[in-house]
């Protein structure tokens, strides 16, 4: 069992790197696939596949004749393309980006074409187009059929014919690609203007990629950068690391958990063993065994335990890694094509991860072994003095009012980085209660065995006795629950805390009564608010738009609204929202009183802002109280906008009635916009707050079922806890079994024992994740998450599992010891 713990804990974290390893080697192929040799972009630009700011199209004849230079091409790429299937089923959208491009033959920095023709021809027409591979087959589509694509551009919907089917030279990681022809592309997404994104300029035999960058370089205006494709690639695969630390750290906080978690069955399981032991450990001490001999002798033991953990723990992460592979293929990131990539960091971090926790957790039953004393050996029984017992109290009550100091930090005072402060008060509180537990825990045992003796006469009064008689034992096996169970809960406390303050934002700041927004995060046509302008009964249509930019070059979320429209269907600021609007009117941007407050800035300031790639200066119009609803914390007016090259695609469209229009027919003309468009949706306030707590339940769900890794080896360590205490009280039970105890009651006196410590852990475990939830949710009520809310119902639900958790914890034990022979078992020592 406590190999199991090492197990599940080192195959999380070989797991993780293996994944994340398999998942960068993937975009690396497709970034080395994706640059030419030479790479012209909008200066300060790291963007391989094209970006918003655009090139003139008069550039790629005169890079094309560059000294060195083959030929120029450009490329013209968007990231919110999709393809409908032929069921009306959107593919994509969910994990990899959807890709359209215009068809260029030019080739990548490797020699070889980004896409490979298999079926087909490529795209020579407008109203033609390819498709990749995979793409084509979830849709059901084959060359000659009519396809239906939707994009963010100014057609809402097209209908384009499929002329060729497609390879990509590296995987594409679930991404769907639709190519144009050039002109369609210019047409569809940069409004026909004779532009690009990018141009790959390709070298002549014989000329480096140094060489021709220093040539292209002098011919490029003002505002355009030309870099080598190995460092345009070298950047777009540092960014994609870099943004893929929180896949690895995720997973690795969840191997965090069920390392320590497995620590607890380590540590009790090598209690146990020392104390079984102690007679025969004594002997060898008799016979002139020194203390190191005897701690060692223990610790090569752990080791054992550490190495087999680890090696299989090795192996199963490789398996776990192929199940997060399927797990990403089912929200788009498909890495079917990919092969597992084992680095010899993966190897190195499994076995230094499980050898270091296991002598770490054994080190202390080690120790213990070593004071045995010789003469222990003609005693039948030794007994471990308080004294450690008072100053594991005392060191767990230090720990917990450190914890709980730096709660308190984090909670009343003006200390920079007050959530980190509680996540650490955090720690210290929860190892704190896990040292104190067999004191804190002792009234709560004494409660339950209250009602065992009631209900269950004898055998419950013997339960509630071997529950109390190792407080120790106890205590660490239920402080391996206890720990899943915090965590639990506190994710449940504090999910349901900002699903009813979103709620309670949205109600409040909602004046609209429709919103029309896109399902999957994407912008979509402004088209679309065009034709809900002219359904009749709709009175205002306010629009909101996103993209990212750079504020005193840090980079930040940007939203677009019109300060004229906004305030009928919504609210930026509960209390002076008017004001706040019309300033924004007169010019300059607004930012949440957080943001102005971290860049140092106020009303009237001036700060230096990037939009699509495009440099301004401009002024601080006011501030507004955040909200969990705002746009986001900086805000500029549609009209400025769209005077530094914001993109003219929609994110929201807020619609608001006439007084007295039937709301029905309304709702029937706008849902006959959206029937053909799977991307965008409109929903009602109900809906609308339905839809924001989606993300809330999908990431609760995701941190449950990590979770439920440490609670599984918890139930572990109940289970192992249970058997080895069968086999210490050995002699004991057959006495039992020998004055009239039944089979039957000896299983039910280890049950009961088994839903005392589950109780136990799942008691402590609420009552400090109750805790915990509510200190988070205070942390972050200026942030918007200003409604506590506990959910009860589901807390006690995390009781009544527990339970069940110790009853089913005590079968395979209480089995072995209802077999027991009775006069064996007596005549063991």
């Amino acid at each position: 069992m406590s190999a199991i713990a090492v197990i599940l804990g080192v195959a999380f974290v070989s797991g993780s790197f293996v994944f994340t390893d398999t998942l960068s080697k993937s975009f690396d192929g497709i970034m080395s696939s994706s640059v030419g040799d030479v790479v012209v972009r909008p200066a300060g630009s790291e963007v391989t596949m094209g970006g918003t700011q655009t090139i003139p199209g008069s550039l790629v004849e005169t890079l094309a004749k560059a000294p060195g230079a083959a030929r120029a091409d450009g490329n013209v790429t968007d990231y919110s393309t999709f393809v409908i299937s032929k069921q009306g089923k959107l593919i994509g959208g969910t994990g990899a980006p959807g890709l359209g491009v215009n068809f260029t033959d030019g080739p990548a920095a490797n020699g070889n074409s980004m896409f490979t023709l298999t079926h087909g021809a490529w795209p020579s027409a407008d109203g033609q187009i390819a498709l990749d591979a995979r793409t084509a087959k979830t849709g059901g589509y084959a060359v000659g059929d009519t396809v239906r694509v939707v994009t963010a551009g100014a057609q809402a919907q097209l209908s384009p014919k499929l002329t060729g089917i497609m390879e990509s030279s590296g995987s594409l990681v679930g991404a769907s690609v639709v190519v144009w022809t050039t002109p369609q592309a210019q047409q569809l997404y940069l409004q026909g203007r004779d532009e690009f994104n990018d141009i790959w300029v390709t070298r002549a035999d014989g000329t480096s990629q140094d060489q021709l960058q220093a040539a292209v370089a002098p011919l490029l205006p003002e505002g355009l950068d030309a870099v080598t494709g190995a460092k345009a690639a070298e950047q777009a695969q540092s960014q994609i690391q870099e943004s893929m630390k929180f896949i690895t750290y995720f997973l690795l906080i969840f191997a965090a958990i069920a390392l320590v978690v497995g620590s607890f069955i380590i540590v009790n399981t090598f209690s146990i063993l020392v104390a079984q032991r102690m007679r025969e450990l004594a002997l060898f001490r008799a016979i002139g065994a020194t203390r190191r001999q005897v701690t060692r002798s223990v610790l090569v033991e752990a080791l054992a335990v550490g190495l087999v953990g680890s090696t299989i723990g090795l192996i199963v992460g490789v398996l776990l890694a192929i199940g997060i592979k399927l797990l990403f293929g089912f929200i788009g990131l498909d890495l079917a094509g990919a092969s597992l990539v084992f680095a010899p960091r993966t190897v190195i971090a499994a076995y230094a991860v499980g050898l270091v926790v296991t002598l770490f957790a054994a080190y202390l039953p080690a120790r213990r072994a070593g004071k045995i004393p010789p003469v222990a050996a003609m005693r039948d029984d030794v007994t471990l003095s308080e004294g450690s017992m008072h100053r594991r109290v005392i060191a767990g009550t230090v720990l917990a009012g450190v914890g709980a100091a730096a709660m308190g930090a984090g909670l009343f005072t003006s200390i920079p980085k007050p959530v980190a402060w509680i996540g650490v008060g955090i720690l210290g509180v929860l190892l704190g209660v896990a040292l104190t537990s067999p004191l804190v825990g002792r009234p709560l045992i004494t409660g339950i065995g209250a009602i065992y003796r009631r209900a269950f006469g004898t055998v419950g009064v013997m339960a509630e006795e071997n529950a109390l008689r190792n407080p120790r034992r106890t205590a660490a096996t239920a402080s391996a629950l206890m720990i899943g169970v915090t965590l639990v809960s506190m994710m449940a406390v504090f999910g349901a805390s900002t699903k009813q303050s979103i709620a309670k934002e949205i109600d409040a700041n909602f004046k609209a009564d429709y919103l029309v927004s896109n399902a999957i995060g994407q912008d979509f046509s402004p088209s679309v608010g065009d034709q809900v302008a002219k359904v009749d009964g709709v009175a205002t249509v306010s629009r909101v738009r996103w993209g990212m930019g750079k504020v005193n070059e840090g980079d930040e979320w940007v939203a677009a609204l019109d300060p004229a429209s906004f305030g009928k269907v919504s609210t930026l600021d509960a209390e002076h929202n008017d004001d706040v609007l019309a300033k924004l009117a007169t010019g300059g941007v607004l930012l949440d009183t957080d943001k102005a407050k971290e860049l140092g800035l106020k009303s009237g300031d001036k700060l230096s802002m990037t939009l699509q790639g495009k440099p301004f200066e401009t002024t601080v119009a006011g501030t507004f109280a955040p909200t969990a609803t705002a746009p986001a914390q900086v805000v500029m007016s549609l009209q400025a906008w769209a005077d530094h090259g914001g993109t003219a695609s929609d994110g929201q469209v807020y619609v608001l009635t006439r007084p007295g229009a039937n709301l029905s027919a309304v709702s029937s003309g706008l849902d006959a916009i959206v029937a053909d468009l799977p991307t965008v949706s409109v929903k009602d306030i109900a809906g609308y707050a339905e839809e924001q707590s989606k993300p809330i339940n999908q990431m609760l769900m995701i941190i449950y079922a990590l979770l439920g890794l440490a609670v599984i080896i918890a139930i572990l360590g109940i289970i192992n806890t249970l058997a080895l205490s069968v086999i210490e009280r050995t002699r004991e039970i057959g006495l039992l079994r020998a004055v009239g105890l039944s089979r039957r009651q000896l299983r039910s006196m280890l049950r009961l024992e088994s839903v005392v410590i589950a109780i136990l852990g799942a008691v402590l475990g609420i009552v400090l994740g109750v805790a915990f939830g509510i200190a988070i949710q205070r942390a972050l009520a200026d942030q918007g998450f200003s409604t506590l809310s506990i959910p009860w119902l589901q807390l006690v639900g995390f009781l009544l599992l527990a339970g069940i958790v110790g009853v089913f914890a005590s079968v395979w034990p209480g089995r072995r010891a209802a077999k027991m022979q009775i006069l064996d078992a007596i005549a063991a020592e």
